[in-house]
C-alpha cells in the first residue's frame, strides 16, 4: 500500500471526523455546534417577526447570515472586527454565501413577513469554516422552522431539502476531500461545493493557486464533493432525528 500523501494520513476521499450537536443553546429558536475535525463553529438561528425593509408588504420572508471568528480561533489573536469598526471583505463574502445556501432550500413565501438570522461564530479554525457553517447552519435553521410550525406561525414546514457544504482541493497533485489548514494552505487548487440533499448544485467556488486544473480534475473534485455532501446530509438527518 502506498503511503498516505495527506498530512492527516486520511484517505483521499475521507472527511475529518464530523459531529453535529443540535439544541446547544437555551434561548435561540435553533442552534448547532458543528465540528469538522479541529474546526468548531457555533451556529444559531434567531427569528425576527418582521421582514427586512426591501420585503415589507410582499408577504414573503427572508433567511440571512452573519459570520465571525473569535479572537483566538486561530494560532495568533485576531482583532475583533467590531473593534476595527468594519467587516473584512472575507467576512462579508462568507456570510453572503451562507445566506444564499440556506435560502436555496427554504420556501421563503411560507415564512410570512419574518426573518431568520443564522449566526455562525467560529470558535476554533482549522480550515473549512464556511463549509462547516453552512452544514451546521442548516441544522439550526431546521430547528427554527420546526419551532415556527409547532407554534402555528406557519401553516406547514418551509424546508424544501437539505443543504450541506464541503471543501475539496488538489494537494500534492492529488484531488482530496475536506481540506484542513495544513492542506488548504499549500493546495494547488482549492474549491468549495454547496449541494442539496437531492444532489443539486447551489454554488461552486474554485481557484487554482498555481497551475490551472483540468476538466478531469474538476470532475474528480465534484465526485469527492458529492460523496462528502451525502455523508453530511446523513449526519444532519441523524442530528435532527429525521
Amino acid at each position: 500500500m502506498a503511503p498516505a500523501l495527506r498530512p492527516s494520513a486520511r484517505r483521499n476521499d475521507e472527511m475529518r471526523k464530523v459531529s453535529l450537536e443540535p439544541g446547544v443553546l437555551k434561548h435561540a429558536e435553533g442552534s448547532c455546534l458543528v465540528k469538522f475535525g479541529d474546526t468548531h463553529v457555533l451556529c444559531t438561528a434567531s427569528l425576527e417577526n418582521q421582514a427586512p425593509p426591501f420585503l415589507r408588504g410582499s408577504g414573503k420572508g427572508w433567511v440571512t447570515a452573519e459570520y465571525g471568528m473569535l479572537p483566538r480561533a486561530t494560532n495568533e489573536r485576531t482583532r475583533r472586527e467590531a473593534a476595527a469598526g468594519k467587516q473584512s471583505g472575507r467576512t462579508q463574502e462568507i456570510q453572503r454565501l451562507i445566506g444564499r445556501s440556506l435560502r436555496a432550500v427554504t420556501a421563503l413565501e411560507l415564512l410570512g413577513e419574518r426573518q431568520i438570522i443564522i449566526d455562525c461564530d467560529v470558535i476554533q479554525a482549522d480550515g473549512g469554516t464556511r463549509t462547516a457553517s453552512i452544514t451546521g447552519g442548516f441544522v439550526a435553521l431546521y430547528q427554527c422552522i420546526n419551532f415556527m410550525a409547532g407554534t402555528g406561525l406557519i401553516a406547514r414546514h418551509a424546508i424544501k431539502d437539505h443543504v450541506a457544504a464541503v471543501s475539496c482541493g488538489i494537494h500534492e497533485g492529488t484531488p482530496v476531500l475536506d481540506l484542513d489548514y495544513a492542506e488548504d494552505s499549500t493546495a494547488g487548487t482549492d474549491a468549495n461545493f454547496v449541494l442539496t440533499g437531492g444532489g443539486g448544485l447551489v454554488e461552486i467556488q474554485g481557484t487554482a493557486e498555481g497551475a490551472p486544473f483540468s476538466d478531469a480534475e474538476f470532475a474528480e473534485l465534484l465526485r469527492l464533493a458529492r460523496k462528502g455532501a451525502t455523508d453530511l446530509v446523513q449526519l444532519q438527518k441523524q442530528a435532527l432525528k429525521l
